[in-house]
């Protein structure tokens, strides 16, 4: 199998604080590879001129796209401007300084929002553009759509090596836990957390638990990324997904082992349930030869003992 060499790369993870971009750097340690990385005091990755300056200065050969301006439906909802705008800014910014200075590979990050809120199950590569978006979503999922297809245009008429890759849904160190803001798992936790502190045994849900969800830990996904940036050169993106999917009934049952409550999951039916299942076939990664190694019981017990290692500012938690 070809195979690209990282070996004495200068490899620039854009992106480096949030979720995605810091397990890319951890798993980057155990590569023979000099990390960059630049914080949003040093390089405001919506202004060209800067990105241009830095890449002129840094010289990276490699480039993990994790950047993203992210949030929940709400943010979505209030601020579609926004998460158009500098998203696409961003991931126009460095797929052209990108080209213009001359990387030898990018992989550019997208989200499994990007497919069609009906796409038949479990969710193929082919499925992209094959209809409507999530509406409470769609400014994000069309800047990443857009980011899809500006490296695809780049490596059709510069011949440049840009690849994409489509994470499901993540978890692990790094998340947010904001009720406001988070996703279910993060939730989850953090509600469990707070019914063990008032003495409760029981974890309370959402709708009736049966929606069912997949679930991968980011390091995999980290895991996941290096290995592409390796062995994949091709115009499709990839899917990267645990490959199996389960109730959030069977999820909130697994964190509240976690953490430490032995009661039951409380179904509030008043509440919606949302897409019933949302699951990304990621055979395509399969066939590359690569498969997850964390085990969903595993990693919810490490995403809670992340969680515990934050002060109480940090988790937002209130008992009262």
């Amino acid at each position: 199998m070809w195979t690209y060499d990282l070996s004495g790369k200068r490899v620039y993870v854009a992106g480096h604080r949030g979720m995605v971009g810091s397990a890319l750097v951890r798993r980057l340690e155990s590569e023979d590879c000099k990390v960059l990385t630049a914080s949003r005091d040093e390089l405001d990755l919506k202004d060209q001129a800067a990105v241009r300056a830095w890449y002129a200065r840094e010289k990276p050969d490699v480039v993990f796209l994790a950047a993203a301006k992210v949030g929940g439906i709400l943010a979505n909802d209030t601020y579609p401007a926004d998460f158009l705008y500098d998203n696409l800014m961003i991931e126009a910014n460095i797929i052209e300084a990108s080209h213009r200075f001359d990387v030898e590979k990018l992989m550019f990050l997208g989200s499994s929002c990007i497919y069609p809120k009906f796409a038949p199950q479990p969710i193929t590569e082919d499925s992209l553009l094959t209809g409507p978006l999530e509406p409470t979503n769609e400014w994000y999922a069309i800047a990443k759509i857009a980011g899809i297809k500006l490296a695809q245009a780049y490596r059709r008429q510069h011949g440049r090596d840009y690849i994409s890759a489509m994470p499901t849904n993540l978890y692990g160190p790094g998340d947010n836990f904001d009720l406001k803001g988070s996703h279910v798992l993060p939730a989850l936790i953090r509600k469990a957390h707070e019914a063990k502190l008032r003495g409760e045994r029981n974890l309370e849900i959402w709708g009736t638990g049966t929606p069912m969800r997949e679930f991968l830990h980011v390091d995999d996904l980290a895991d996941a990324c290096v290995f592409l940036m390796k062995v994949y050169s091709e115009d499709e993106h990839v899917n990267i997904g645990y490959g199996e999917d389960v109730t959030i009934r069977e999820v909130a049952g697994m964190v509240m082992e976690a953490v430490g409550l032995d009661g039951e999951v409380r179904c509030d039916t008043t509440k919606p349930d949302g897409t019933p299942r949302k699951l990304m076939d990621a055979s395509k990664l399969r066939a590359l030869g690569w498969s997850p190694k964390i085990d969903l019981h595993e990693g919810i017990a490490g995403a809670y003992r992340f969680f515990l290692e934050l002060g109480e500012e940090a988790r937002g938690v209130a008992v009262a």
